[in-house]
């Protein structure tokens, strides 16, 4: 199964489970009264929305490359997660209005052992699918389905601290808990549509995935071979769940275009054993030149000018200059 295929099981199985959780919600909402469980009703509300939006996204990036789109359909789901990240802060912005209208006009909370119950059961299902959709969109690059599962997640978090505040007013009878447990998770959950939306930015503006690029330049490192005698100008750029992967690599300019070839197959083998088939690579090759040899570690150069001296070793910040390496 590809990577596009898996993703979007799993945001069905979120949107399936989303529409689910939000009638549970309704149900318990609705036997209590309580303002905290009407903000994990309109969380969820958010939640069957924002999936949707994901599921289209998912649907529109997996369609193969066309003549419009030569890399593909896979930046829609920068614009997906940003959609879904307003949404967040959105439904915790009307938590917090909710919460404080609560609390200048409270009124009788009602069966909150089976408000309780009902919460406890939907949070307890939302963190199962939203870790399983993180763990998948992490695997697959997907932020997509990243933000689907960190959405789900949220939920959880702010249903457990509202099943939190429940119990406390059931054995206290404090009326006001109801709404401060709502306000502290209205902020907690502004701060995390905020952060998907902040991703989504940094994705549509192709800014540097700097955990990405560290992962990939110590493989590099681990695997270097002889004739690999620079690598610079790298970048990566994400689409979606495919990573298009560009830079320079210096070989020993004497080596035919085949030779050559073969040196960047072996990287792109290498690349997609770390981290998937759902990798492109474009390289643009080099020949070295007589300073390179001082850098150079290959044993029987021919036409070595100069004596092997050290090697340059590959860091984040010398990989990705548009420079050929040598020894100052």
């Amino acid at each position: 199964m590809t990577n596009a295929k898996e993703n979007l099981n799993v945001q069905k199985l979120v949107v399936a489970v989303g529409l689910v959780l939000f009638v549970l919600k309704l149900v318990a909402w609705y036997i209590t009264s309580s303002v905290a469980i009407l903000t994990d009703a309109l969380e969820s509300t958010v939640n069957v929305v924002a999936s949707f939006i994901g599921l289209y996204s998912l649907i529109l990036s997996a369609k193969p490359r066309d003549t419009e789109h030569p890399y593909g359909h896979g930046k829609v789901e920068f614009i997906s997660a940003g959609i879904e990240g307003a949404l967040i802060a959105v439904a915790g912005l009307v938590i917090i209005y909710e919460a404080i209208n609560n609390l200048r006009h409270p009124h009788e909370i009602g069966s909150l052992d089976y408000g309780i119950l009902l919460v406890a059961v939907a949070a307890a299902v939302n963190f199962a699918v939203g870790l399983t959709a993180v763990k998948r969109g992490e695997k697959n690059n997907s932020l997509a389905l990243i933000a689907s599962g960190k959405h789900l997640q949220s939920d959880t978090y702010s249903s457990i601290g509202i099943i939190a505040g429940l119990v406390l007013m059931r054995f206290t009878g404090w009326a006001w808990v109801d709404s401060v447990v709502a306000l502290v998770f209205a902020f907690v959950i502004i701060y995390t549509g905020l952060k998907i939306v902040r991703s989504s930015i940094a994705g549509i503006m192709d800014e540097v995935d700097e955990t990405l690029l560290r992962k990939i330049v110590a493989t590099l490192n681990e695997r270097r071979e002889e004739n690999w005698v620079d690598v610079h100008n790298l970048r990566i750029i994400k689409y979606g769940s495919v990573l298009h992967l560009d830079f320079h690599l210096t070989v020993p300019w004497y080596l035919n275009v085949h030779e050559a070839h073969r040196e960047i197959d072996k990287i792109d083998l290498l690349v997609k054993e770390k981290f998937g088939e759902s990798v492109e690579m474009f390289v643009h090759t080099d020949g070295c030149l007589d300073f390179s040899c001082q850098i150079c570690s290959k044993q029987d150069c021919p036409v070595r000018k100069a004596p092997f001296e050290k090697r340059v070793e590959w860091v984040v910040g010398n990989i990705s200059s548009n420079n050929k390496h040598r020894l100052e």
